[in-house]
């Protein structure tokens, strides 16, 4: 079996902070000038016109609808509608630049679309591969067990992990295909980003920013 080294720091509990990018939005009520808003799987959170928050700008307040913003892009939500995705364009993806913001903890934090299903992760360039535990990978229709065995080291020792290739993963408006993930058997709270999507990408770090540009 093929050994394999990740990094285990971050398998433990990690809090979630930084960009909503290519996740959902949702508008769960109104308080006068006030919207409450849901990003992706948070709490409900307060709005104020103006007021920014995981990179979505409420913009403006009606009766029954509110209208965001986030990387330029505005969507107009709908009490009770159905969630927007925030930070993609239609069913194709033809963009080939990433910006993610740093959480409070410096890590980089997003959502993405890993085989067409909505995924929290970190970037970790410590990471060979992209890495998610089974359960994530059972949610996303993964045969895992039919992927190669190999050995991984986790915080809790080695274990035996599986080899698999993602038909893509989406961030935004920008999608790569057939990357390298390895499924492992520990319960990991957010999906390891590592350098099977990172190498796709020149990567350049300013202040809290993180950039991604796409090389193939």
């Amino acid at each position: 079996m093929r050994r394999l080294l990740f990094t285990a720091a971050l398998l433990g509990t990690l809090g979630f902070a930084g960009t909503a990018m290519g996740q959902s939005v949702a508008l769960t009520g109104v308080m006068g000038e006030r919207a409450l808003l849901v990003i992706g799987d948070a709490a409900p959170e307060v709005f104020a016109p103006g007021q920014t928050h995981q990179g979505v700008t409420l913009v403006s307040v009606s009766e029954q609808s509110a209208v965001i913003e986030i990387l330029g892009q505005r969507q107009t939500l709908r009490v009770g509608e159905r969630p927007v995705s925030v930070g993609a364009k239609g069913p194709s993806a033809s963009g080939s630049r990433l910006v993610l913001s740093a959480g409070t903890s410096g890590h980089f934090y997003g959502t993405a679309q890993i085989n067409g299903v909505s995924a929290r992760f970190v970037v970790d360039t410590g990471a060979s591969n992209v890495v998610m535990g089974a359960a994530q990978a059972e949610r996303m229709g993964i045969n895992y067990r039919a992927g190669q065995p190999l050995s991984v080291v986790t915080a809790n020792g080695p274990t035996v992990g599986y080899l698999v290739a993602l038909d893509s993963v989406r961030i935004g408006d920008v999608e790569v295909f057939h990357v390298d993930a390895t499924v492992v058997p520990a319960a990991i709270p957010v999906v390891l980003l590592g350098n099977s999507f990172l190498g796709r990408f020149q990567m350049k770090q300013e202040n809290d920013l993180l950039v991604l540009e796409k090389r193939f």
